[in-house]
């Protein structure tokens, strides 16, 4: 496993998020419709501020397939996301982008564990650094993403997935929460 070197992280150094299951509690086996089913976890705008103060770009990377399947309005997914950044920057936080992916086919570039939402967002901010970038997630789909962009570190958060075996080779960290991870810096 690598060694944590938060120490030498500084406004140069990019964080990737993902939503449900990191910021947000996760509906399990369904998806979050609507502003009112959206839950922050405990912790997490207290989060925000601090990565805010300390990463140069933050971004939330995430799979929303209900919009696709018609089970989510894009104006509501639209709303949860405009909601949320309200929400961050009233408690001093800050998102850069939000990039997510609509798609059905588990192939599509822009599905995570695929690289396309982080590739895209290297072509709208080309100061992002992928060696110094960080990627925050709850499955291994997400620390496959990590991996796929070859950023400094996958910390994993067994938030939803206790199942999941946290000596996958893709999970660099594993914290309880959000929450944790900031305070670790």
């Amino acid at each position: 496993m690598k060694t944590l070197h938060f120490k030498n992280i500084d406004n140069t150094w990019t964080l990737f998020l993902d939503r449900d299951g990191v910021i947000n509690v996760e509906k399990h086996e369904d998806y979050i419709h609507t502003w009112d089913e959206f839950t922050f976890y405990s912790g997490v705008k207290e989060a925000l501020k601090i990565f805010t103060e300390t990463f140069g770009k933050i971004f939330i990377i995430t799979n929303q397939r209900g919009v696709a399947k018609g089970l989510t309005k894009l104006e509501d997914l639209e709303t949860i996301h405009g909601n949320m950044i309200k929400e961050f920057e009233e408690a001093g936080g800050k998102i850069d982008k939000i990039y997510y992916s609509i798609d059905l086919d588990n192939e599509s570039q822009n599905r995570k564990p695929n690289p396309g939402m982080g590739l895209q967002a290297k072509k709208d901010f080309p100061e992002i650094d992928f060696s110094k970038s960080i990627m925050i997630g709850n499955t291994l789909s997400d620390m496959k993403f990590g991996r796929n962009l070859n950023v400094a570190f996958n910390i994993f958060l067994p938030t939803t997935r206790k199942e999941v075996d946290i000596n996958n080779p893709d999970i660099d960290f594993v914290f309880e929460d959000l929450i944790s991870v900031a305070r670790a810096l």
